[in-house]
């Protein structure tokens, strides 16, 4: 059997606007997101992604 090892997660203390939390917990009631560490992760992975893209598109990678 194959084993696939997590890869190790930081615990941090955010503070967001109550508005932002709400709709976190329409999109766990709504089964989108399990949970509103995972919301946050996709935001964040999703944050990253597009910055990334940016820097290329202004030539910082070759």
């Amino acid at each position: 059997m194959t084993t696939t090892k997590k890869k190790p997660m930081q615990n941090i203390t955010i503070n967001i606007p109550k508005i932002y939390d709400d709709n976190i917990q329409k999109l766990i009631k709504n089964k989108i997101v399990p949970n509103r560490s995972a919301a946050i992760r996709i935001a964040i992975r999703e944050f990253l992604h597009i910055e990334y893209e940016n820097l290329k598109l202004l030539g910082y990678f070759n």
